[in-house]
């Protein structure tokens, strides 16, 4: 059974906001949308999201680090959401393992929102229906972009290709291979709802910097050097001016 889902590498992630934006841009003019805002620049902004990015510092000083974590919906294999829906509104596709919501049969009680554990699901204040990352379902089956954009959103706009989309339940899948060789990991495990997407951890990359690399080639001392010198017997330029 195939289980399309999000690989996140926390290594490269430099939270740009990249996947954020480019997310609300395709999906607020799709299906999903619009997914409205409120008071944007103002005191007290709101607007719905699929995907959002938080920022922390860990460690303790001086050796500290700041992490930029993406969360969005994990589209779990057992979706506490789903069952607890009293219209059937969500519901789990057999044929690629998405997560969806049919916002004909919503009523915005928001059941999915309170068992869902990460907090991946928000109510759109307009509509008051709620919404969630659909994996750019419109896209990534769209037979008309090119083979290489049917790819989730966030994906393509990825500066650092900390995002990998593919199928984790094939052992050759680009998403699978990242999980085995770098100890990708899901999200909360105990709560026994089998996220679909994993995080690759931060690790510490090791480099290598040669003698001849630690002085760098346009050095201006090296330049300065090379430089006609005056005499010593010439008069300096306070001799010559009067301040």
């Amino acid at each position: 059974m195939t289980q399309l889902a999000l690989v996140i590498d926390l290594n490269v992630c430099v939270g740009c906001h990249a996947c954020v934006t480019s997310c609300k841009e395709w999906n607020t003019s799709g299906p999903a949308g619009p997914l409205s805002d409120s008071d944007p620049y103002g005191a007290n902004p709101s607007g719905t999201f699929f995907n959002r990015v938080q920022t922390f510092e860990v460690g303790t000083f001086p050796n500290t680090a700041t992490v930029h974590f993406p969360k969005s919906c994990l589209h779990c294999e057992e979706p506490p959401c789903v069952p607890v829906c009293p219209t059937g509104a969500s519901y789990k596709r057999k044929e690629d393992g998405i997560v969806l919501v049919d916002y004909d049969k919503c009523i915005g009680c928001e059941y999915c929102s309170w068992a869902c554990p990460y907090g991946a699901r928000e109510i759109d204040a307009k509509q008051k229906v709620m919404k969630k990352c659909t994996l750019c379902v419109d896209r990534i089956y769209s037979t008309t972009l090119p083979e290489a954009d049917r790819r989730p959103s966030c994906v393509m706009a990825c500066p650092t290709s900390a995002r990998l989309f593919g199928d984790v339940h094939d052992p050759e899948s680009v998403v699978s291979k990242a999980i085995r060789e770098s100890a990708g990991y899901a999200l909360m495990p105990e709560w026994g709802t089998q996220p679909a997407n994993h995080y690759l951890p931060r690790r510490k990359t090791t480099m290598t910097i040669h003698e001849d690399e630690l002085m760098r080639v346009d050095n201006p001392l090296k330049i300065d050097g090379k430089l006609p010198k005056p005499s010593k017997q010439q008069p300096t330029l306070d001799d010559s001016t009067s301040w």
